[in-house]
């Protein structure tokens, strides 16, 4: 990743020069890149997949310039998003890279907008996020139907408005407006029409609940049970895989095991998936438990 890193940094014009000599890949040269990343750290294949899908993070940067922030800024977190997207990318799933990196690009330049809005972060919950790039545009559509309505709603109503089209708590569109209105606030300001009360008043505590600590070393107790009857149900060789792949600090290569276990990597990888379909298939036929629900326990 250093190459790629270095070119980042060196300017818009030179990464967009990049992006528009680099290859296009089809779906087979890009699942062998994917998988020789993966597989054996080939750093190689890991430059020509990242290389082929930077017009794609430029194009998305490209989106955000309307936020104030710099292009060159913008092209480097939308990079730095592509990468995440093939350090942790399976190419075993049947999805197309570009289809899953544009979650990782799309992430990481709002992020950084956000960052950046204000010396106060705006924050970076879902709703918050929801709010920031979408307030604006719904508040517009919004006042343009009510307005052919003939109606002229009151700024209480349009935030309303603008909490139920967005799925959104009244309060958050509250407080994402007036962190769009272009200053910082205190927390001590009060809130209008709640008097004597101040913003700080209306913070949640972060912290887990008692309850929810509880409830949560409860399931996390049961999830844990199920997962070792699942894994005791695998063959010895199988387990084996399982612990070197997915349960180790380190995980072995599939190169390495095969080494061990004197099979091709594609029969380790074959004997892997195999391994984890059975688990799944215990853990919905035995606990009556969809992996999806599982994985919510943690």
């Amino acid at each position: 990743m250093g190459q790629m890193a270095t070119t980042l940094q060196s300017g818009d014009h030179s990464v967009a020069r990049i992006a528009m000599a680099a290859e296009l890949l089809d779906a087979d040269t890009e699942l062998t890149l994917a998988r020789a990343w993966r597989d054996d750290g080939c750093e190689q294949s890991l430059h020509r997949l990242v290389n082929a899908y930077m017009r794609l993070a430029i194009s998305m940067a490209a989106k955000y310039r309307r936020y104030g922030a710099p292009m060159t800024d913008l092209t480097q977190e939308a990079g730095v998003g592509l990468m995440k997207a093939a350090s942790k990318f399976d190419p075993d799933r049947g999805v197309r890279f570009s289809t899953y990196a544009v979650w990782w690009i799309k992430a990481s330049i709002q992020d950084y907008v956000m960052r950046n809005w204000s010396m106060v972060r705006t924050g970076s919950t879902s709703s918050q996020k929801s709010l920031f790039f979408n307030m604006r545009r719904v508040r517009a559509k919004l006042e343009a139907e009510l307005s052919a309505e003939g109606d002229m709603p009151t700024s209480e109503e349009i935030r309303r408005e603008i909490a139920a089209e967005l799925g959104v708590p009244l309060r958050d569109v509250e407080l994402m407006e007036a962190r769009l209105s272009g200053s910082d606030f205190s927390l001590n300001a009060q809130q209008s029409g709640e008097e004597g009360r101040e913003w700080v008043e209306t913070l949640e505590d972060d912290g887990a609940q008692p309850e929810e600590e509880v409830a949560r070393s409860r399931d996390l107790g049961t999830a844990r049970g199920w997962l070792r009857d699942a894994f005791d149900a695998l063959t010895e060789r199988e387990r084996m895989i399982i612990a070197a792949r997915k349960l180790s600090e380190t995980p072995e290569t599939l190169e390495s095991l095969g080494s061990k276990l004197k099979l091709s990597k594609e029969r380790v990888r074959q004997l892997e998936a195999q391994a984890l379909k059975k688990m799944r298939n215990r853990l919905e036929t035995v606990h009556g438990t969809a992996v999806g629900e599982l994985a919510q326990a943690f």
